[in-house]
């Protein structure tokens, strides 16, 4: 089964004819993504390597089908881009772009409230799920077999690492999901353990947190009350000096909450396995899985 993404993904590309959005394009598409449309404004008619291009993503989902979009839009449009998206019955919509203004992402948000809309970013790498669908910018190499790891991270470069090391260990994955690193996120680490809740294929979560902000407190106790799979989990930053920023636009700490020792302490308490590196949690997950 999966989650988000999967062979009946139809992948509206925002910002296509771009540098980044057409070298990713072509990454998503040799992954086998469903690409069937591309949107730059002014650029309606033309297309990308046979990737038909409209002015508006509402043109996209009346002609080509869309029922994805992943956004390669500058940060001063980016906002406007996911609002685009929802506009036009988009389920699914991927923010890969970095340094969105958060008032933007607020104001987006805010218009995603009562819509049957999800998004999952800004500053994120996307969401994966092999021999399925690429959404995003995650290396097409890391993904080796399917299987049932569920993966959950703030951090791409880490969600990077992990996926090379459960490829390394011939270890599968249902889908990896880069929720990003942003104060103002579309989708938490609550909302995809939700949805890994709720899929058959999904066995196991390897939760990737990082330093600042307090949705791996929230997810620890969602875990406690709701969660009944295992999770493993892995906070970056345990060795950061008192006062430095660290990371992301969300790695802010206030009062207690927020340290790599709180989040530690929270994972604890609800039965959560926090590993001291990320072979470590792999190592975990694969013995479990063993036993």
């Amino acid at each position: 089964m999966a989650i988000l993404v999967d062979r009946d993904t139809r992948l509206v590309v925002q910002g296509i004819t771009g540098r980044e959005g057409g070298f990713h394009t072509d990454q998503m598409r040799e992954f086998g993504t469903n690409v069937v449309a591309g949107v730059t404004p002014g650029r309606g008619g033309s297309d990308y390597k046979g990737v038909p291009v409209f002015d508006s993503v509402g043109e996209a989902v009346a002609q080509a089908g869309a029922n994805t979009s992943v956004i390669f839009v500058p940060a001063p449009g980016a906002g406007d881009a996911i609002v685009e998206s929802v506009a036009a019955g988009v389920r699914l919509t991927v923010c890969i772009t970095e340094g969105v203004p958060t008032l933007d992402a607020v104001r987006a948000m805010r218009f995603m409230d009562g819509r049957p809309a999800r998004l999952i970013g800004p500053n994120c790498p996307g969401v994966t799920t092999p021999h399925g669908a690429k959404v995003g910018i995650m290396p097409a190499s890391m993904f080796g077999r399917r299987g049932g790891i569920g993966v959950i991270s703030r951090s791409g470069t880490l969600t990077y690492e992990v996926m090379s090391l459960l490829t390394e260990r011939e270890m599968g994955v249902s889908t990896c999901v880069g929720i990003g690193g942003d104060p103002v996120i579309g989708s938490t680490f609550v909302d995809i353990l939700r949805l890994f809740k709720d899929d058959a294929e999904t066995e196991r979560v390897l939760l990737i947190g990082e330093i600042g902000g307090t949705d791996e407190e929230v997810a620890a106790e969602y875990i406690r009350r709701e969660f009944g799979k295992p999770v493993y989990a892995f906070i970056s930053g345990r060795s950061a000096p008192p006062g430095k920023r660290m990371g992301h636009a969300g790695a802010i700490i206030s009062g207690g909450m927020g340290t790599p020792q709180a989040k530690v302490a929270a994972f604890q308490a609800a039965g959560v396995p926090v590993a001291d590196t990320l072979v470590q949690m792999v190592e975990m997950a694969r013995e479990a899985a063993r036993a």
